[in-house]
Parts: C-alpha cells; sequence; structure tokens
C-alpha cells in the first residue's frame, strides 16, 4: 500500500486527440480515483491540451523545437530532461512507442521507475530496442504488438500486455437518431456502410473504395461514409488521399461516398451506421474495433494484428476476414446488408465481447496494478 500520494508524469507526444490520446484519457479519472497525483506532459495547444485543461488536469507544456533532422532527438531529450526535473515525478509513464525511445535513456540515467506503452507495430532499430529496454517496464496494446517487439530484441521479461478499453455507457447500442442522414439529405431506411481511421494504406482506405464500387453494383441504395483525415505529409500519401478522393467522385460512387473528416465524439455517429468496415493492413489494437463492438454493431475487421483478439473466432463477434482482399469485403458487407436478422446477431455478439473483456474500468485497474508494483518494488 502507497504510504504518501505518488506523482505520475505522463509524456504525450501528440497535440491531436486519436486513438492512443482517447485510450489514455478513458482511464485517467479511475487512476486519479486511487490516489495518484497524475501530471500530463504534452504539446500545449490542440485538442489534447484542451481536454486535459476542460478535466483541470495539470498540464506541462511539452514545446520541442523545429530544427535539423539529426538534432531533433537531442533537441527533444533536453526539453523532456527539462520537464522532468521541474515535474520530480515518482513514475513516469509515456504513451507513445517513440515517446518511450526518447524517455528511456533519461529515465535509467535519473534512476526513475518507468512504464513505456507500445501501441504501434513497427521495425525498429537496434538503438530504438535498446533505448525502450531502458524502461523499467513496458506495456503493450495486445499479445500481437509483444510478440512483435520481443521478436525484434525487446526484454519479454519487461514486457507486459495490457488492452485498452472503452466507456460502455459512452458507447451503447441505440436506436439511430438519423442526424448522419440529415446531414447527408438520404432517406431514413437508406443503409450506410462506413470506415472510420486516419486515411491511408495502413488502415485500409484504398479496399474500402474499391469494395464499394462492388457494392454499389449490386445494391443500388447502400451509401458508403468515411470518417477521418490524412495525417501523413508525405507525397505518397498526400497522392493516395487525391486519387481515393476522385475515385469518390466517379460512377458508381459518385454521389455515394462522403468522405466527413474528423469527428470528435464518435460515439453521436456510431449508431447512425449498418455495417462498419475495418480493412486496416496493420492494426495493434483497434480503437474504433472496442468502440464500434461496445456500440452493437456488425462489422467486418481484417486478421491483423491485435484484431484476433478483440474477436476471437470462438466468440463469433465479428466477421473476420483476411487482409488485402477486396472480393471478401464485399462478400461479408453484402451479406450483411441482405440478412437482417444476422446483422443483429453479430451486434449484440459484439456488444456481449465489449462487456466481456474491453470495460474501460478492466484496463484502468489493469493500469493501477502495474503503477503499484513498480512503486512497491522501488
Amino acid at each position: 500500500m502507497l504510504l504518501s500520494v505518488m506523482r505520475i508524469l505522463i509524456f504525450c507526444e501528440f497535440a491531436r486527440l486519436h486513438g492512443a490520446e482517447q485510450s489514455l484519457l478513458s482511464v485517467l479519472g479511475s487512476v486519479s480515483a486511487a490516489g495518484f497525483e497524475l501530471q500530463i506532459a504534452a504539446p500545449p495547444a490542440g485538442a489534447l491540451a484542451a481536454e486535459i485543461r476542460r478535466r483541470d488536469m495539470v498540464l506541462l507544456p511539452l514545446d520541442f523545437p523545429n530544427g535539423a533532422a539529426h538534432r531533433q532527438q537531442t533537441d527533444r531529450r533536453a526539453v523532456i530532461r527539462s520537464v522532468l526535473r521541474q515535474s520530480r515525478p515518482d513514475l513516469v509513464h509515456t504513451n507513445s512507442l517513440s515517446m518511450s525511445r526518447l524517455t528511456g535513456p533519461l529515465v535509467a540515467e535519473m534512476d526513475v521507475p518507468s512504464l513505456g506503452h507500445l501501441r504501434d507495430i513497427l521495425r525498429l532499430s537496434r538503438q530504438a530496442i535498446a533505448d525502450l529496454n531502458c524502461h523499467t517496464r513496458l506495456l503493450a496494446v495486445s499479445t500481437a504488438t509483444r510478440n512483435w517487439h520481443v521478436d525484434q530484441g525487446l526484454d519479454a521479461h519487461r514486457t507486459f500486455v495490457l488492452h485498452n478499453g472503452v466507456d460502455l455507457e459512452e458507447f451503447a447500442p441505440r436506436p439511430p437518431a438519423g442526424r448522419l442522414h440529415d446531414e447527408l439529405q438520404l432517406a431514413p431506411h437508406v443503409p450506410l456502410v462506413g470506415t472510420i481511421g486516419q486515411i491511408g494504406m495502413r488502415k485500409g482506405t484504398d479496399l474500402f473504395l474499391q469494395a464499394a464500387c462492388q457494392i454499389a453494383g449490386s445494391i443500388p441504395s447502400v451509401q458508403f461514409v468515411v470518417f477521418g483525415e490524412r495525417s501523413s505529409e508525405k507525397k505518397e500519401a498526400r497522392q493516395l488521399e487525391h486519387q481515393l478522393q476522385v475515385q469518390a467522385h466517379q460512377p458508381p460512387l459518385a454521389g455515394r461516398c462522403h468522405f466527413l473528416g474528423y469527428r470528435s465524439c464518435m460515439s453521436q455517429w456510431l449508431n447512425e451506421l449498418t455495417v462498419l468496415v475495418h480493412p486496416a493492413r496493420q492494426e495493434p489494437l483497434g480503437r474504433v474495433l472496442l468502440e464500434a463492438a461496445a456500440s452493437g454493431l456488425s462489422i467486418v475487421a481484417t486478421a491483423v494484428g491485435g484484431t484476433n483478439e478483440i474477436f476471437p473466432p470462438a466468440t463469433r463477434s465479428a466477421m473476420v476476414i483476411p487482409p488485402d482482399n477486396v472480393e471478401q469485403i464485399e462478400s461479408a458487407v453484402t451479406l450483411l446488408l441482405n440478412d437482417k436478422d444476422r446483422r443483429l446477431a453479430l451486434g449484440c455478439a459484439t456488444r456481449l465481447r465489449a462487456e466481456a473483456a474491453f470495460d474501460r474500468r478492466q484496463s484502468a485497474a489493469g493500469l493501477i496494478r502495474h503503477y503499484h508494483q513498480l512503486l512497491d518494488a522501488r
């Protein structure tokens, strides 16, 4: 048992509010209620900073300077070292793989217990693995993520798995409110097939549109929606987005495929969809799948990364198909659109799966347990 209030300093790299940030925010209330003093080091402007301030939490500005690429790591570590000295934490928690790499050598040098969160599946250099292994403990969001990095050289003895969770009251089965049909000026009975995520190859947005072209030919009433935005500024990413926009404005998708951009509060939009498609080529543990499952949606998803941990075959809780297979996406979606009973049964099964394994309270309890174990071992 802790004898005094312990200060946890959490480093967040990005100003945005995407899956990693939402997953962290979902557990902070429980962590604070458990008696920990929380400080969040994050970029001072943006959606994440606004949410931290809205919750009356301590925000330590993380201002990384712009500079030559060969100096960025050194300059960023200087900023991190300054924040560490300002905070004097009892425990450091870093919320992304790249931030975990930056902080690893520093917390080891300063002899501060630390927890690095691994929310990505990436190929890493030997130096990156060495930096990550400086942490006292590492948390992977799925067994698939853990195995990937351990195979690259991460220390298996200090690497654990903790699944993310969602708010099962915020995300819940509800009748469609009709707001999306109203926005798109569609009749209430029109089926909506959607995908949610950053626009790009990793999330399979191109596969979604290819399948949509095939589905549109056989089901004339269906409409398609894409929630999300492009985050990469690479030339190929910009070109892909342009190609997808052009495709969406040509037959058979012209007037039937809608790019809706980033939306906060996805709980207001998920229940408007008839089917969710998640055609990712790589996915550590898709938060959109957890939110959609909690919302009781029928889901078609590809068997990559941690997706089979969300929907194990024995649970029959989603239609999980091989990756990079447009024909199977088309076949699965068409089946669900044409079979309402099966669609509703699948939605019930996804909700039960979310209740059984992905309640945010379970995730928070797991994180609190890791905090206590690290602090008790000091």
